[in-house]
């Protein structure tokens, strides 16, 4: 599940990278440092603790935003919207209740 799933994500982030305007390989470039931060955090600290962005600190305009860029590929929104909701049943988020009603759409 983690090398075929994950390869998956990262190629459906550049895809949504592309719809914003950059390459793959400005994508991969600007999200790389991310991402491995992201990893080290997840071995150190756990899920709960590495978890950052819109959807952690409640920020329902921020991600509203996203996921009506994400309209011009529904495959991206899609997979967008999944991870959002399965991040709203297994991590912190802050405005809960108004982040679920966005993420019904």
């Amino acid at each position: 599940m983690t090398s075929p799933l994950l390869l998956a994500f990262l190629v459906t982030l550049e895809e949504a990278a592309r719809i914003a305007g950059f390459t793959p390989a400005d994508a991969r470039r600007k999200s790389l440092p991310i991402i491995r931060q992201t990893l080290e955090n997840y071995a150190r600290l756990g899920p709960a603790y590495s978890f950052s962005g819109p959807i952690v600190r409640g920020d329902v305009q921020t991600v509203a935003k996203h996921a009506a860029v994400l309209r011009k590929d529904p495959v991206v929104r899609d997979a967008y919207l999944a991870l959002a909701r399965s991040a709203m049943r297994r991590l912190p988020v802050k405005n809960r209740e108004e982040m679920s009603r966005l993420l019904k759409n």
